[in-house]
């Protein structure tokens, strides 16, 4: 269930330090150590999924509960007229950390177009 090369693994057993805005038996959200925005934390299950392509049916209600706790959890870290979520899947997608993990990212002004169009 856990991987111990995880970073994030290693995160949610206390083994690496993190700035954390919650913690509970199913997951964890921090401060993500290189902010792209005034508000940028990470929202990340206790169970090593490696990316959105191992996700089953049994991994639904964390999810569930990933998204029902971003919006207060962006609130309180500050960004409350607004946020972006991302979760970046696989290679192409530039996945950096090989463990399901949900970027959320706000602040008071507008983050910019989501992507750049070529």
């Amino acid at each position: 269930m856990n991987d111990p090369n995880c970073i994030f693994c290693n995160i949610a057993k206390g083994l690496i330090p993190a700035k954390k805005l919650h913690d509970d038996e199913d997951l964890m959200a921090f401060h993500d150590i290189r902010p792209q925005a005034p508000v940028h934390f990470l929202l990340v299950p206790k169970a090593h999924i490696v990316s959105l392509y191992e996700a089953t049916a049994e991994h639904q209600a964390v999810f569930g509960k990933m998204l029902t706790m971003t919006g207060r959890l962006a609130r309180e870290a500050g960004a409350s007229d607004g946020f972006r979520t991302i979760i970046n899947n696989g290679r192409v997608g530039h996945q950096e950390v090989y463990h399901v993990h949900m970027h959320v990212l706000g602040g008071p002004e507008p983050l910019g177009p989501m992507l750049l169009r070529k």
